[in-house]
């Protein structure tokens, strides 16, 4: 049996180093590394898996040549459009990929308690969440904060679309009971800063996870690639990864 190898696309950056240091630490070859401006295919034939965190602007050729090769994929890029998003769906079908806001352990947990609390506090709390990040991300709210709304919207049987709210501004009214509230703060190096708030008259709870290095997500990216050497086609995500559905 052939050595399972790795393509780790973006491999300058700080999150491409971190997985390539994650792959060394679980004993994982790399089998070849690209950056902007690198051949792809070449590249791509002399693995088994691509772990991409490198801009969500290179995935419709990255699945293009993943379809054509029939290689997994472990996507870690956020901000997709829905054109891209669409395409991953359609990659899925023919290969396995595993496509996550957030690869750590911890963050994955928080979204198993935020839909468990969101499920046992009820109607009455209202839903707020709050991330921070470093000064240089791009996007936001955070992919790991859509999450977060996602789970706490498909408990309540709202929509991420039409019952967010990106942060508040003037003369905004009263706080409706179905609105979830989302805030997005840069600054500093934050790594990443996440928390959930159910609010009543009375209480709260807080649900918070703080992430110090990239390397919990850097070994949940590797650990995500091992779990799909196996896996048939489908669309999958690190809950499926570490057996929390």
């Amino acid at each position: 049996m052939s050595e399972f190898k790795l393509l780790v696309t973006g491999s300058k950056g700080r999150m491409g180093q971190a997985v390539i240091s994650a792959a060394q630490a679980q004993g994982v070859a790399v089998g070849a590394t690209i950056d902007l401006g690198d051949a792809l295919a070449p590249a791509l034939e002399k693995c088994d898996c691509v772990i991409d965190f490198s801009s969500h602007h290179f995935t419709d050729e990255l699945l293009t040549e993943a379809v054509k090769l029939k290689k997994s994929l472990v996507i870690g890029t956020t901000g997709h459009t829905d054109e891209e998003l669409a395409h991953i769906r359609e990659a899925s079908k023919v290969i396995p990929v595993v496509f996550a806001s957030n690869f750590s352990v911890g963050v994955n947990t928080l979204f198993w308690l935020t839909r468990k609390a969101t499920e046992l506090l009820g109607p009455d709390f209202d839903l707020e969440v709050i991330e921070m990040h470093h000064r240089m991300k791009k996007d936001a709210p955070s992919g790991t904060a859509r999450t977060l709304v996602e789970i706490l919207a498909d408990v309540r049987g709202l929509s991420y679309d039409s019952d967010c709210r990106h942060g508040r501004f003037g003369d905004v009214g009263a706080r409706t009971p179905k609105e979830i509230g989302v805030h997005a703060l840069r600054g500093g190096d934050v790594v990443g800063d996440h928390t959930v708030v159910f609010a009543n008259v009375g209480e709260r709870v807080e649900l918070t996870h703080k992430a110090s290095s990239r390397d919990t997500f850097a070994g949940g990216a590797v650990r995500a690639a091992r779990w799909l050497a196996d896996k048939p086609a489908g669309l999958y995500d690190m809950q499926d990864v570490l057996g929390l559905k």
